[in-house]
């Protein structure tokens, strides 16, 4: 039998308890910053993991990453999430910014170039990298740096560069193609996860004024050397257990319900069948079409926006090698449908040949992967396998012992012109209802980055109403 509504009002078993639906990497802050402040958290995920898109999975004797994720060193929110769950060793960063820039195009044969930083103060810790960059000219060298002076003039929170495309604005400062192709779009591509032509300028802005315009080291990248679902699952597991969170894996929120005025009901659904959970504070961290069809009337002015925000595709491939054929940890090419390469041996667990050579294994990542996302793998295998043997002389003859894909169809919000006004923030317009996910309004590209600030972000906005602020510096690049 329902109980009287203000019997409801004052359930003492609804007082500071949290529901979390989505065990992603937004999900997994929201559910940690909030039994950080002594709210009794319930985390719902439909998968049998956290992690959301970045994490593991096994074949055979192998341990593999569903795609290859980076972040840098202005990622200060991600990089707090690794030290909250006790995985911040597992993914160092460089110690300077250095990335292999291959060009297998060049009319005079492959050429190898680098951009590197110094500890010189910006902008000029790059102008030596930039001086002597052999894939551009000395007057694209030069515009360049013109550009770069340009972009950091910018506001990215400004609501007309919502509204270009990077693009037109590179042309406008310059930029031939050959710039975009070798610079800009090398930076913009993975970070974005679109081309220049269909990426927001207020977003372009915020990547490189952020990255590569704010502090030296800010562009320093870090990866994991442990599988993704070491950072993002089986360590999270153990802090919100440690929290006190009760996670309930494959278990999935059917609809969300106003109980009063201060209180909410979560219909989830698991094999041990429907359960109602009651709190005062519910965020949805799931992505938005999934949000769209959870949110109660009224909780948006205009809910129709949120599937209006576009998905963009990411492509991976996995090939091991019989032996040896990469020395670096990763590179990047130019004149080749290749874009990253990392090697992945050691964490994967590879094991060596019945001879005892060593095999390798590489993950070659895609982004803005329409062209490519929905081939069979045999006309990938037929098409990148050649471009490998381009780069890599070693691998001109080598044995290659498998070949699969991954793909991710909806990786990322796509960051096109005018996404920034469809983006929502934390708080929505129904009392203790809050949303989070890297594509809300973090200011930020569908980064993991991005994903940590969101459910921080709920989360500050959930603690406040109830008047227990958040106590989280997140250092911004100045």
């Amino acid at each position: 039998m329902p109980r009287p509504a203000d019997a409801r009002a004052h359930d003492p078993a609804r007082r500071g308890a949290a529901v979390v639906v989505g065990g992603g990497l937004a999900g997994v802050t929201a559910a940690l910053a909030l039994a950080d402040a002594g709210q009794r958290v319930t985390l719902v995920e439909g998968r049998p993991r956290l992690g959301g898109l970045a994490f593991s999975f096994t074949r055979g004797e192998l341990t593999v990453d569903n795609g290859q994720h980076v972040y840098l060193r202005c990622c200060t929110a991600y990089q707090w999430f690794l030290e909250r769950v006790d995985a911040l060793a597992l993914a160092p960063l460089q110690d300077r910014l250095d990335v292999p820039v291959l060009d297998v195009g060049h009319p005079r044969g492959p050429r190898l170039g680098r951009l590197r930083r110094t500890a010189l103060p910006v902008p000029l810790h790059l102008a030596a990298s930039l001086a002597t960059y052999p894939h551009l000219s000395l007057a694209e060298r030069a515009g360049v740096g013109r550009a770069a002076l340009a972009l950091g003039g910018l506001d990215p929170a400004d609501p007309a560069l919502d509204g270009e495309d990077f693009a037109t604005w590179l042309r406008r400062h310059g930029q031939s193609a050959r710039a975009v192709e070798a610079l800009w779009d090398l930076v913009g591509i993975p970070t974005l996860n679109a081309t220049a032509d269909r990426a927001s300028l207020g977003l372009a802005a915020k990547v490189f004024k952020t990255g590569l315009l704010s502090e030296p080291g800010a562009a320093d990248i870090g990866w994991a050397r442990a599988p993704l679902g070491e950072l993002h699952d089986t360590r999270p597991r153990t802090a919100l257990d440690k929290a006190g969170v009760r996670t309930e894996l494959r278990t999935r929120a059917t609809a969300l319900t106003r109980v009063d005025d201060d209180g909410w009901q979560v219909e989830v659904e698991s094999d041990r069948g429907a359960e109602r959970l009651e709190a005062d504070t519910v965020v949805l961290a799931v992505p938005q079409r999934e949000t769209h069809g959870l949110l109660p009337d009224g909780a948006l002015d205009d809910p129709g926006r949120l599937l209006d925000i576009g998905t963009a595709p990411i492509l991976n491939l996995h090939v091991i090698y019989d032996r040896k054929v990469l020395r670096r940890p990763f590179f990047t090419a130019l004149g080749s449908p290749v874009q990253w390469v990392f090697d992945r041996t050691d964490s994967s667990g590879l094991p060596g040949t019945p001879d005892g050579r060593g095999c390798q294994y590489l993950a070659v990542s895609q982004s803005a992967a329409q062209d490519d996302i929905d081939r069979p793998v045999a006309e990938l295998r037929a098409k990148y396998l050649p471009e490998l043997e381009r780069l890599l002389p070693a691998a001109r003859g080598a044995g290659v012992r498998d070949f699969f894909v991954t793909r991710e169809r909806t990786a990322t919000f796509a960051p096109t012109p005018g996404v920034g006004r469809l983006r929502p923030p934390a708080p929505t317009n129904a009392p203790g209802l809050y949303l989070a996910g890297a594509w809300t309004a973090t200011g930020w590209p569908a980064t993991m980055e991005g994903a940590v600030r969101s459910g921080l972000s709920a989360a500050a906005a959930a603690l406040s109403r109830l008047g227990r602020p958040l106590q989280f510096p997140l250092q911004e690049a100045a």
